[in-house]
Parts: C-alpha cells; structure tokens; sequence
C-alpha cells in the first residue's frame, strides 16, 4: 500500500388499501405509506418518497441542510426511496451521523480527484473518522509531494462546484468484480472477496 490521505477538521411490501390513492390525474394508484417522526408525528406519503421529498415538504431550507437520513434505525442517503412505513430522522451537521455521511461522501471526491490528476491509481478504503476523512491510495511510482496535495485540494474545490449528484446503485457482485478486475485494481477486488453472503453491492 502507498500512502494515507488525511482530511481533518429484496423487501417485501404489505400495505393497506384504505390507503391507496391516485396519483395527479393519472389512472395509475400509488400507496400511501406512514412516515414517523423523532417526536411521535405521524405524516403519510406516497411510497418510493425520498427523506430529501419529506425535508422539501417541511421547507427547503430544512432541505438545504439535511445530509442523510437515519430511518428505521440505519443511515441511508438521503435520496434512497423508502417504500414501506418507516421512522425518519433527518440528519444534518448537527447530528454525528450527518457529519460521518458528509466526511464519507468527501472521501469520494477526494478519490474522483485522485483519479483526474494521477490516473492509474489504486484505492483501497476511505471511512470518515472523528474529525474527517482518509483514503488509503497506492499511487504506483509516483511520489507524493506537498504541491500534489494544492493541487488534490484545488482540484476537490472544482469538482465541489460542480454539484454533481451522489448516486447509490447496487450491483451484483459479480458485476463489481469484472469491473475492478478490468480496471486492475487488486485492492478493491481484496475487499470484495472479503465480504461473503452479500449478493449486491
């Protein structure tokens, strides 16, 4: 391994049919499902609703500020569809699990840097921590010097700017496998081999 970047600072559905409804003018019926609150409120939605949707629906500055979402006791994204009833808290820069989704999804744009200044590098994994990110990067031949790190900053800065959305996509493993296989990067294919029993990921 090369070197450690440091940043610091199938479910199945049952529903109601008292609570089907129409959805606009279409003929198609959509459910309606309960998405419960930390204080015990109640609110119904149409199921395949995002926590981002259920944040507009209160006000787009709440919106604005929501990172991810805690619902049934997991930190899903904040735009992951939720298709069953569920208890929903929103999370932002208050709540510990909204700074680690923050500091994990910046380690991605740290690799997606990585990736546009020294191609051919090989990643192996890049967590949030306490107080911020790290990824673990084998850069192949090429040393590291402090302008490459202005230079991985400035470059994180532009792809920031950018806003380009985070999408989660599940894959089956075997997928993920001929991918990190043709891209050559042993590190990535290590740690598939090492999750068993997941089918997708």
């Amino acid at each position: 391994m090369g070197f450690r970047i440091y940043s610091i600072h199938d479910s199945w559905l049952t529903f109601d049919p008292a609570r089907l409804s129409r959805s606009g003018g279409d003929s198609r019926f959509t459910f309606m499902i309960n998405i419960t609150f930390p204080d015990g409120a109640v609110r119904q939605y149409e199921n395949g609703v995002t926590a981002l949707d259920v944040a507009k629906s209160i006000s787009e500055g709440l919106a604005r500020k929501v990172l991810a979402a805690n619902v049934n006791g997991q930190v899903w994204d904040a735009t992951r569809p939720i298709y069953e009833d569920a208890r929903l808290k929103l999370l932002t820069w208050n709540d510990a699990e909204g700074k680690s989704t923050f500091w994990h999804s910046s380690a991605h744009l740290m690799a997606e840097a990585v990736e546009n200044l020294f191609p051919g590098s090989k990643f192996w994994v890049g967590p949030p921590v306490d107080n911020g990110f790290y990824y673990d990067i084998d850069p192949g031949d090429r040393k590291m010097g402090e302008e490459d790190l202005r230079e991985l900053e400035k470059k994180m800065n532009e792809l920031a700017k950018q806003n380009n959305p985070y999408t989660r996509k599940e894959i089956p493993k075997a997928e993920a496998v001929s991918y990190f296989t043709e891209k050559g990067d042993e590190y990535k294919l290590d740690l598939l081999q090492g999750l068993e029993g997941k089918q997708n990921y």
